[in-house]
């Protein structure tokens, strides 16, 4: 069974609530192999909320205490990461998860690059929250970006 972050599949749980619906996403939950779910509303985020993004650091620094996540109006929100990344692992290991798709650039899924907290678009190598608790945590992570069949060995 695979986690999916929810906005890929169509629900408006996106920041500005609305979404980011991948067909090919959406046929795993069809064909029952995967489960969605929104780390920024686990933590206890409202759906639509302020975006945001990690100063000075990545995922893992947020973890380790060494940065903190912002939205754009200057509220620290790193607690409510924090919080829905140890509840999307609570629901990875109820579920036997070992592989992930979420949604890439984001604070708490993005894999690989996310965006460097200026709010002006640009991108740096690291991974959100969520993404980062799932690594250390030995479930496999990719994005909608990536070659998902071939990612996760489908026929």
């Amino acid at each position: 069974m695979f986690l999916i972050s929810g906005c890929l599949i169509g629900i408006n749980c996106k920041y500005n609530g609305s979404n980011n619906k991948n067909r090919e996403v959406v046929e795993l939950v069809k064909k029952g192999l995967a489960v969605p779910f929104c780390p920024e509303q686990l933590g206890g985020l409202p759906t639509p909320r302020y975006a945001s993004e990690i100063q000075q650091g990545s995922g893992e620094d947020v973890l380790e205490g060494r940065a903190r996540v912002i939205n754009q109006i200057g509220q620290d929100v790193t607690e409510n990461f924090k919080r829905g990344a140890e509840e999307a692992l609570k629901l990875a290991k109820i579920l036997g998860t070992k592989f992930a798709i979420l949604k890439s650039k984001s604070p708490s899924c993005g894999y690989g690059k996310i965006y460097d907290g200026s709010f002006s678009g640009v991108l740096v190598n690291g991974n959100g929250v969520t993404a980062a608790l799932f690594l250390k945590n030995g479930i496999k992570v990719i994005t909608e970006k990536d070659e998902i069949k071939k990612s996760l060995s489908f026929n």
